[in-house]
Order: C-alpha cells, then structure tokens, then sequence
C-alpha cells in the first residue's frame, strides 16, 4: 500500500484530497504546517507528499519540497496551489514538485495525477 502525506493548512482542503483518494489503495497521513510536514516524512517514508505551497510558519511548500527531494529522491510531490500564474507553476517545478496543481482543482483531477505518478513509481 502507498503512503501519502497531505500538507495543506486548510482542514476542508485535507479533507477534500482525502476523499478524492480514499477508492485508492492508500495510507493516507496529513500534516498542517511545514515543520510538521517534513517532521512526518522522515517518520513515514511516504510515496508522495501533497503539498500546499502557501502555509504559515518557517517553511512554505516550496522550501519543504526543495528539503524533501534532497533527503529522498524518490519521493513524488504534488503541489497545489492557489498561485496560477506560469511563473509559480515554473517556481514549484525547479523546487522538485512532479505536478503542479491549480487550485481549486477537480479532485478526479488529482486522482489521475496521482494515479499516473504511481504508475512511474
């Protein structure tokens, strides 16, 4: 079964992903906040972290993804985001995420992207 880590400080959007998720063969964890997002993958080892990139505290998505790609390679990262515009989608992949995601975003969508990710994995 398939680890994942949802990071996003909006209990509705948790909630959201994780229902978009729950027909998947997943373990599904959730952190709110960078410091307990990167806290959680080293303890869980998943196989993909979701990640919001606006978040309060010291760490925003992008700087956890940037630490989790360093610490594990192989773990897949999705970002989403409420930032749209080419330029962020462009910062968020050079940070390491595999999918940026726009929010609000369909959660088949998410699904698929997923899914597809898995397939690779």
């Amino acid at each position: 079964m398939k680890k994942i880590l949802i990071v996003d400080d909006h209990a509705d959007i948790r909630k959201l992903v994780r229902m978009a998720l729950e027909l998947g063969e997943y373990e599904i964890h959730e952190a709110v906040d960078g410091e307990t997002a990167l806290w959680a993958a080293r303890q869980l080892r998943p196989d993909f972290v979701l990640l919001d990139v606006m978040m309060p505290g010291l760490l925003d998505g992008l700087m956890v993804c940037r630490r989790l790609k360093a610490e594990m390679p192989a773990v897949h990262v999705v970002m989403l985001s409420a930032r749209g515009h080419s330029l962020d989608k462009a910062e968020g992949l050079r940070a390491g995420a595999d999918v940026y995601l726009v929010k609000p975003f369909s959660p088949l969508q998410l699904a698929h992207s997923v899914a597809a990710l898995w397939m690779t994995h």
